[in-house]
């Protein structure tokens, strides 16, 4: 069972063995983007690793899982993030032993600042007991259908308010979404270039030996609030979502537009279609 860590951008997985706090989007060295341009910030990861480390204190996890996005560049690391993400981990590695990484698609070139204790997991995902994790700017394996929930991070999502003087309120959400089974069960053996023979669901059991369940979604805010995030209740199209929302958000497998959206203290906002008219 995976649960909210409210009010924040975290939560915690129990299984029968352990217990695993989850995060997503940390983003460490975003600070440097925004040198390059002239604006002077001091790094943050101080903050973010007292953050981090209150909820470890507090909740006492065995375990932790990030599910994407460590740093802010891409490919490469920069700097910046050569002192601070060791210095994040090594610091993190006294309060929890056990660290789990997914690859995101800001984790080009990770290895080399973690040490070899840390366990870097693929973008596609991974399964624990019935909650499946994947990053979310890859299509998640197949293996992750016989979970029943699924988690993802990579969006950042956000929700948008104006008020009658025009003034703009945004604040970070959880999203709530269905999932259809069986399409996302065919797509997926779709995308990873597996034959369909008689049906989606004998398929995967005769490939991979599970029967599909995943049936629900949700999308993890980012744990770094410093960050922007991609309002959800205003439409984008083309190619500002494509590299954004990611390829399961995009397609028709998810139910986007019924999608439950709860601030961090757990307040029910509404769906995305009824926060639409908000924004």
């Amino acid at each position: 069972m995976i649960t909210p860590l409210t009010p924040h951008p975290a939560a915690l997985l129990k299984t029968q063995k352990t217990r695993i706090m989850v995060i997503a989007d940390l983003h460490i060295g975003w600070e440097m983007s925004l040198s390059e341009k002239g604006i002077h910030v001091p790094t943050q990861m101080p903050k973010l690793l007292s953050k981090l480390t209150s909820l470890i204190a507090a909740y006492k996890p065995k375990k932790l899982l990030i599910v994407g996005d460590i740093k802010y560049s891409v490919a490469v690391a920069d700097m910046g993030e050569w002192h601070d993400i060791p210095d994040f981990f090594n610091e993190l590695r006294n309060q929890v032993s056990d660290i789990s990484i997914i690859r995101g698609n800001h984790d080009g070139d990770l290895e080399p600042l973690l040490s070899e204790n840390i366990k870097i997991l693929p973008s596609t995902g991974v399964a624990v007991g019935d909650v499946g994790f994947f990053h979310g700017h890859r299509w998640p394996s197949p293996t992750l259908l016989k979970c029943r929930t699924l988690v993802m991070g990579h969006v950042h999502p956000v929700i948008v308010f104006r008020d009658p003087a025009g003034f703009r309120i945004t604040r970070q959400v959880w999203v709530k979404a269905k999932c259809n089974t069986n399409q996302l069960t065919e797509t997926l053996l779709q995308k990873y270039k597996v034959k369909i023979e008689r049906n989606p669901e004998e398929t995967l059991s005769k490939r991979y030996g599970i029967k599909p369940k995943a049936s629900q979604l949700f999308v993890m805010p980012s744990f770094n609030d410093f960050l922007g995030g991609r309002p959800l209740n205003q439409g984008v199209s083309g190619k500002e979502s494509k590299g954004i929302i990611g390829p399961v958000l995009r397609s028709e497998v998810v139910d986007v537009e019924n999608a439950e959206t709860y601030l961090l203290d757990g307040t029910f906002l509404g769906t995305l279609s009824q926060l639409r008219m908000f924004s």
